[in-house]
């Protein structure tokens, strides 16, 4: 819903009446789950200005870096476990964002 009312707010301001795509960047590691998103995206756009926009998700890797070694990995494929020196002490550098890339008007 924060997101809707963010688009209309964006919407208001620059005088757009129509949009035709909503592109999401969802992380890996975020508590955003994108196919809940798309299946309340319909209600909560509702009549509203996005009422008729496609919803494009963008599903960005949940990467970390190894403390011991800087390799860089992808935390969920790797099961939180670097894969070249076997270390689980490393540091989230991406994957929890939940943000608006994009928002295409007509």
């Amino acid at each position: 819903m924060e997101v809707v009312k963010t688009v209309e707010n964006f919407a208001q301001k620059n005088r757009v009446t129509k949009i035709q795509t909503l592109v999401l960047q969802i992380g890996e590691l975020s508590s955003m789950i994108p196919k809940y998103i798309e299946a309340c995206y319909p209600a909560a756009v509702d009549g509203t200005i996005l009422q008729e926009t496609e919803l494009k998700i963008e599903i960005l890797p949940g990467n970390g870096i190894c403390k011991k070694c800087n390799k860089v990995f992808n935390l969920l494929k790797d099961n939180n476990t670097c894969p070249k020196c076997g270390s689980k002490h490393w540091e989230i550098l991406c994957g929890k964002e939940f943000m608006i890339k994009e928002i295409v008007a007509c």
